[in-house]
């Protein structure tokens, strides 16, 4: 009996049946995805066939691919915090995707993942929706599938996107990007708003600098800038203004990086 590995392999080796399958979808998803803008996907695939597959056909799509080949390279990038959206294989060398997912989780990571796999049945499509798996897609897929799930599962993401975030006494606008601490009230730039709503919707996670200059920046560590530093300023003085009563929320790590306080610490 083949396993999903085969059942795979075998729908990836089959040329004409692959060329048909994205000739067929390059007018249906083609640019669903802003080109100048592209949305970034993390493959987590170990199979190099099945993960050429899938990345031919979402790039296709529109979206910008990075691909790792076991969990423990997948979960190093997924902690660089620059991907919107993991897909992730579950039999994987070095740690298993749902051991990556599980501690995804733990370091209060929340970025969508949808599972990949031939183990379908009811117990494990449970383990997955129960490890905050967004969506559990049985193999073997048909990238229109998995495109059409994507988008779906970024859609209820983005019901959601234009409600404030509140966390211990702050809260941020994210129309108007303003912030609310206890009683002091400001308009941030684009920059202190990323950073601000990245450490909102993580309590007490640790970000490097280099983790925020990703995100934020969406550039390369650069040892010799301290713009992170001078960003987090800006935002440290425009929530307290010399109000000692309300000290701020955001706490720097030595020699590590930024995070949001903890109810208990605020």
């Amino acid at each position: 009996m083949k396993n999903d590995k085969d059942v795979m392999r075998n729908r990836a080796e089959s040329k004409e049946s692959t060329e048909n399958h994205h000739k067929g979808m390059r007018h249906t998803f083609l640019n669903c995805y802003s080109p100048t803008c592209p949305m970034k996907i993390l493959l987590i695939e170990d199979e190099t066939k099945i993960a050429e597959f899938v990345i031919q056909g979402l790039t296709q799509a529109g979206f910008e691919i990075t691909h790792a080949m076991d969990g423990e390279h997948g979960l190093l990038l997924i902690r660089d915090g620059v991907h919107e959206l993991v897909v992730l294989d579950v039999m994987l060398p070095k740690l298993g995707g749902f051991d990556v997912l599980r501690r995804m989780r733990e370091d209060g990571n929340h970025t969508s993942v949808i599972i990949l796999s031939a183990k379908a049945d009811l117990p494990d499509r449970l383990m997955g929706f129960e490890m905050g798996a967004d969506d559990y897609l049985p193999k073997p897929i048909f990238v229109e599938e998995l495109v059409a799930r994507i988008r779906a599962v970024m859609g209820r993401k983005n019901t959601e996107i234009n409600q404030p975030i509140s966390v211990n006494g702050l809260c941020l606008d994210l129309v108007n990007r303003k912030a609310q601490w206890h009683e002091v009230s400001a308009v941030l730039s684009q920059r202190e708003f990323s950073l601000l709503a990245l450490l909102m919707r993580s309590p007490g996670h640790i970000y490097s600098r280099q983790q925020i200059l990703k995100h934020v920046w969406e550039i390369n560590f650069d040892p010799e800038t301290n713009v992170v530093d001078v960003c987090v300023r800006r935002i440290k003085s425009k929530l307290v203004r010399n109000n000692s009563e309300h000290p701020s929320p955001i706490e720097s790590v030595r020699g590590v990086g930024y995070r949001l306080k903890v109810e208990n610490e605020a």
